[in-house]
């Protein structure tokens, strides 16, 4: 009997995902958990595992093809006898094929994924071509769309279901909201345009992270410089920006914060976990340093270091760019002086380092030229006074004033 084991809900929010590379070809036999295939989500790389023990018949995408959620990715000839790869939640196990000749159907695989209620978080397995609900039988859709949801007041039980095995999906939540994108024209005048021409991965992941942020924020932005001619050494002004945030923060802990505007609520997180936007040929990419406050120069550059490279290399795991409270552009690295870097809710700052600059100050004796960081500080001022802003961003330059 074949069985054909579908794209499973790997838990981001999005409907769909690119296919990177195959670790298999048709005719080869696999291992439960061995890895199938290498995908592209919004902003990593991640191996799904193999469902099954058995020989691979069939490969239903090519490297480059967009796969929907939910639709053909394998099919199996599972070894006699072999089950679905345990699942780690309760009652989530898959039923073993029956040894009966019939054919071909979809496999119930699965992937680990934290999935967050309004009072608790769990671990589920998302299941492909079976039925899922929470212990409290709550409509079916993705973290990312529930926090649209509550952002727009739009009740996801009035939602018409139309996403894979009927999960809630964001053109859902639109419509709801009288806001569907289907409903916008297919083009704005760009002629010839391809489906090679979409934005796919990461590219796509910011066009509808900035759409957010424009049309959620009430953009505010400060600038300033921090004189640094006093450091000892200039070799890691990033874990030095690093440390200004976290002195910010202590100053002024609201900026490190969640809003939800439904309420309106906000809610100042006690750690520091800080989203470092980092380029890369594929677009930008936004990994998580957790809890900065409370780490050592050496340990926050020896952890910084491990995730640039990772990053770089396509290797950070979904869970390393979720839940930052704060977040750092250091994008006069490149080149620069001010900016406006756009907050992404539900977070209420993020702070921008421009390109070093020798600039011409008012000594105690005269004229002296310094080197000078520029700083641009973007806030939320739905929840963030422009006092707040200021005292922000007054530490954090006092911090960046010392020798070392």
């Amino acid at each position: 009997m074949s069985t054909i084991f579908n794209l499973p809900d790997l838990g981001e929010g999005l409907p769909e995902a690119e296919i990177v590379e195959w670790r298999v070809k048709e005719g080869d036999t696999v291992t439960v958990d061995q890895p199938l295939v290498s995908v592209e989500t919004a902003k990593a790389v991640v191996d799904v595992p193999s469902p099954y023990t058995g020989r691979i018949v069939k490969l239903y995408a090519q490297p480059g093809d967009v796969v929907e959620t939910g639709k053909p990715l394998v099919e199996f000839e599972p070894a006699e006898g072999t089950k679905v790869a345990a699942a780690r939640a309760p009652s989530a196990a898959a039923p073993a094929p029956s040894s009966t000749a019939q054919p071909a159907r979809p496999a119930q695989g699965m992937v680990v994924g934290r999935m967050e209620s309004s009072d608790q978080e769990f671990v589920d397995r998302a299941i492909v071509g079976g039925t899922r609900r929470s212990v409290r039988e709550r409509v079916r859709a993705a973290p990312a769309v529930r926090m649209l949801a509550k952002r727009l007041g739009v009740d996801l039980a009035s939602c018409r279901a139309t996403g894979p095995r009927g999960i809630v999906s964001v053109d859902d939540v639109l419509t709801a909201a009288n806001l569907s994108t289907r409903t916008r024209p297919a083009s704005l005048g760009v002629p010839g345009l391809t489906d090679a021409d979409r934005l796919r991965g990461t590219r796509k992941a910011m066009s509808a992270s900035m759409s957010l942020s424009r049309d959620e924020v009430a953009t505010c932005t400060i600038f300033d410089d921090a004189d640094i001619e006093s450091w000892k050494d200039r070799r890691d002004i990033t874990v030095r920006l690093i440390r200004a945030i976290v002195a910010g923060i202590k100053a002024e802990p609201g900026l490190n914060a969640l809003f939800d505007p439904t309420g309106p609520s906000r809610k100042i997180m006690e750690h520091v976990h800080l989203a470092i936007a980092i380029d890369t040929p594929d677009g930008l990419i936004v990994p998580v340093l957790r809890d900065v406050g409370r780490r050592s120069a050496a340990e926050l550059r020896a952890a910084l270091e491990d995730l640039k490279q990772r990053t770089r290399a396509r290797a950070v795991a979904p869970d390393e760019m979720r839940d930052y409270t704060f977040t750092l552009s250091n994008f006069g690295m490149m080149a620069g002086r001010y900016a406006t870097p756009l907050v992404v809710p539900p977070t209420v700052a993020i702070l921008g380092a421009g390109r070093l600059q020798r600039d011409v100050v008012a000594g105690a004796n005269g004229p002296e030229i310094h080197t000078r960081i520029p700083l641009s500080l973007t806030f939320d001022h739905r929840c963030i006074t422009g006092g707040e802003a200021c005292r922000f961003l007054a530490a954090a330059i006092a911090d960046l004033a010392l020798p070392e």
